[in-house]
């Protein structure tokens, strides 16, 4: 009796400081998931500032990029060898005749430069150098005649010897948009590069009056290197439509950056092999328009194909009369690894052979970073196994 009277007080005694425990523990409990809802809004809060400020720079840097892109400062536009030549662009060249100052362009010539489907319009840097020249039309002779040539202002680096290289084109009708003919082509003596290089020759070629109209002028300084290829450094085109007869004109130009003509075209067809690893290029016709001269030349066609930026051995067709439709319908074959299919490339030189030493009429490429209408082509190769797939590409030179 004495024991369950002592444990009721004891209880009696424990409920009151229990309670104040019980709800104190509580609060404070409350309080700690209070603190803690807090602090996770707080970096919520931050994160999502954080994520809001990186994608405003990330457009930012996107916008810049495009802006960059846009303005030229990458240079050439992907890819590296030829773009789409759809679109045609005629620049005007200020000309200043020689002795009546820099700054006074002369009326008579309007430089219409072809696009090059692989490089931009835009003219070098004002450093890069420009080209003195002549230019007489004897209309009694049908002669034209350039003389004078004098590069000034080139880049001193590596560039040790320069040359010029002269060719008269002249625009012929056909279905082709841009399409030219080579007329006649001279190569000047590679000098030695200083302040003022002079190389005192004379180029003279026929041309009656009537073809005045459609004549262009193209002079491009290369970098002559007898070991490997010339590196072109700029280009120069005259207009000759407005050119006066019997009167030695004085020509001072800056160099622009060098840029193609279309001179022909070629079907191409392309089958890709997987089982066996390889490529078929097939070489079915070619469309030149061949000067009067060629009737007893002929002309070959060299085949290269690189894969990841190594180039393969090449290989050669047979040789045939040069025609304005040249058919070859021969068929070469090129290992090509599957994994290596979308880093390759085709290209086709035609080169003309005769008693004079071989020359270049012009050059198509074929491949996954080309022109517009080249890639089409590379990618219905790709998605067409087994199966050849024929197109027109154009030829530049």
């Amino acid at each position: 009796m004495q024991n369950s009277s002592i444990t009721f007080r004891l209880h009696n005694l424990q409920l009151p400081f229990s309670s104040t425990w019980k709800y104190g523990i509580l609060a404070l409990a409350i309080l700690l998931l209070l603190g803690a809802l807090t602090i996770l809004a707080y970096q919520i809060c931050q994160l999502q500032k954080h994520s809001r400020t990186g994608k405003k720079k990330k457009y930012g840097s996107e916008d810049g990029v495009k802006m960059r892109a846009q303005n030229g400062l990458w240079g050439k536009k992907m890819p590296p060898l030829l773009l789409d030549s759809s679109q045609q662009s005629d620049v005007d060249m200020e000309m200043a005749e020689l002795g009546a100052g820099p700054e006074a362009p002369h009326p008579c010539l309007s430089c219409s430069i072809t696009e090059d489907p692989s490089s931009d319009p835009s003219p070098l840097p004002i450093s890069q150098g420009s080209l003195k020249f002549s230019l007489l039309y004897h209309k009694e002779q049908c002669e034209l005649l350039v003389s004078g040539l004098e590069v000034r202002g080139l880049p001193s680096r590596r560039h040790t010897e320069v040359a010029v290289w002269l060719r008269l084109l002249r625009r012929v009708p056909s279905h082709i948009p841009g399409l030219q003919c080579v007329v006649q082509e001279w190569q000047s003596r590679a000098v030695k590069n200083c302040n003022g290089t002079t190389f005192g020759e004379l180029f003279v070629c026929s041309l009656q009056d009537a073809e005045m109209e459609r004549s262009t002028l193209k002079m491009e300084v290369q970098h002559f290197d007898k070991y490997s290829r010339n590196a072109t450094l700029g280009e120069v085109r005259v207009a000759l439509s407005q050119l006066k007869a019997s009167q030695n004109l004085f020509f001072c130009a800056e160099l622009q950056k060098a840029t193609k003509d279309v001179v022909g075209e070629v079907l191409l067809s392309l089958r890709c092999l997987p089982i066996s690893q390889r490529m078929e290029v097939g070489l079915l016709k070619a469309k030149t328009y061949p000067p009067c001269s060629a009737a007893e030349k002929s002309i070959y066609a060299r085949i290269d194909v690189s894969c990841r930026r190594h180039r393969q051995k090449h290989q050669k067709s047979r040789p045939q009369a040069h025609t304005s439709l040249i058919i070859f319908n021969e068929t070469f074959l090129f290992p090509m690894p599957q994994a290596a299919a979308w880093d390759s490339s085709v290209l086709v030189s035609l080169y003309e052979v005769g008693p004079e030493p071989r020359h270049l009429i012009g050059q198509a490429t074929v491949g996954r970073n080309t022109a517009s209408k080249a890639a089409d082509h590379w990618d219905l190769m790709a998605k067409s196994i087994q199966q050849p797939v024929a197109q027109w590409h154009p030829l530049l030179i």
